[in-house]
Parts: structure tokens; C-alpha cells; sequence
């Protein structure tokens, strides 16, 4: 049997400097995804997400270590997020109006018989809409934040309206964010998310 993988420590789209804005090719990645709309603190649908997605990582995790062998640390919660006007994370941060998707990335060896012999076994109040999709971002800006998340949306606010501009791209696909801490667990002024946000020329 392999050794454990954290993705986490070999995967480089799960790390990121704190205080500097990087341009960074993303690979093809797969994510279990759960879909959402409200605010994340006070939505039934957030909560009823996580409580589906997590089962179902873990019981692909067994399922890996069991069957094929490979074993792996359950990766870190992601989210892609978005509006229909972007200004509601940057200004407003009326999280009454935001859409997301919860995620957990699934390892390329998971293939779609695996994820269906498994999501069968699992229960959730939204088990059933848990799904396996590839995720193509490609050329993103992304950065270390540590604290608070709603001290985000001042980086945020850079991000977009200084470094995106000031290199010539623009603006493509739904911000995402990775949370390498876990809320329950730390205090709000250390939590470390990983800010990034697709982009692409606007030279063509």
C-alpha cells in the first residue's frame, strides 16, 4: 500500500504567498460539487451542502484506501462564488445575493463507477445532488489571505481593480476560494484562504 497523500503539501495549486498577487497556471482538476445560493452563515442550503459533501469525501477516501490501495488526506473545502453584480463581495458584501458552489477536490484515480458505487452508500439532506465535475480555470491571479473572511473584500478589491487591469487580463469564470484552515477550529484573525480568480488577456 502507498504512503498517504496530503495534497495539500504536493499539489501547487494549494499554495499561495500572503501579501503578493501571483499569475499561476491551474491544472484540470475534478471536485464532488454542491450548489447553492444565500448567505453561507445563515443558508439551511450551506449547511445541508457540507453535511452531503463530506460523507461522500470520506467514503471516497475508504473507498481508494480499500480497493485500489491509495490512500490520501480528504483535500480542503473550496468554493466558487459569484453574483450578478460582483460588487456584492467587493463593496456591499450583501451575502444575501451570492451564489456558490461547495467543493472538495477528488483525486484523478476516482473514476465516475467509483464515485457512483459510493454516493449510493452515502446519506445527506442533499446527498442526492452531490455531483463529480472536472474543473478547467487555466490562467488565474490568486493570493494568501490570512484573517477574517470578510476582511477579504479589500484584497478582493485590489485584485480586481488594480493588479487584474494593470497586467492587461480581465476578469473570466467565478471567484474561488480554498480554505486551508478549518473555522471551527481557528480563530478568525489566522484563517488562511486561498484567493483566486480565472483571467485571460484582454489583448485576445
Amino acid at each position: 500500500m502507498s504512503d498517504k497523500v496530503d495534497f495539500k503539501k504536493t499539489l501547487a495549486p494549494y499554495r499561495a504567498t500572503r501579501g503578493r498577487f501571483e499569475i499561476v497556471a491551474i491544472p484540470d482538476m475534478q471536485y464532488l460539487m454542491v450548489d447553492g445560493h444565500g448567505d453561507p452563515n445563515t443558508s439551511p442550503a450551506y449547511r445541508d451542502a457540507l453535511e452531503s459533501l463530506y460523507p461522500v469525501a470520506y467514503k471516497l477516501k475508504f473507498a481508494s484506501k480499500q480497493d485500489l490501495g491509495r490512500d490520501y488526506v480528504v483535500p480542503p473545502l473550496e468554493g466558487l462564488w459569484w453574483a450578478d453584480d460582483m460588487d456584492a463581495f467587493t463593496v456591499a458584501r450583501d451575502k444575501s445575493r451570492w451564489h456558490w458552489t461547495m467543493m472538495i477536490m477528488a483525486p484523478d484515480w476516482i473514476d465516475w463507477a467509483m464515485f457512483d458505487a459510493t454516493v449510493g452508500r452515502c446519506s445527506g439532506p442533499r446527498v442526492d445532488e452531490v455531483r463529480l465535475e472536472p474543473l478547467c480555470e487555466g490562467r488565474c491571479v490568486q493570493t494568501l489571505h490570512v484573517g477574517p473572511f470578510d476582511a477579504e473584500a479589500e484584497v478582493l478589491a485590489r485584485m480586481h481593480d488594480e493588479f487584474i487591469p494593470a497586467n492587461r487580463l480581465r476578469m473570466v469564470g467565478r471567484h474561488h476560494e480554498v480554505y486551508l484552515s478549518d473555522p471551527r477550529r481557528v480563530a478568525p484573525d489566522k484563517l488562511r484562504v486561498i484567493l483566486r480568480q480565472p483571467v485571460a488577456s484582454i489583448d485576445g
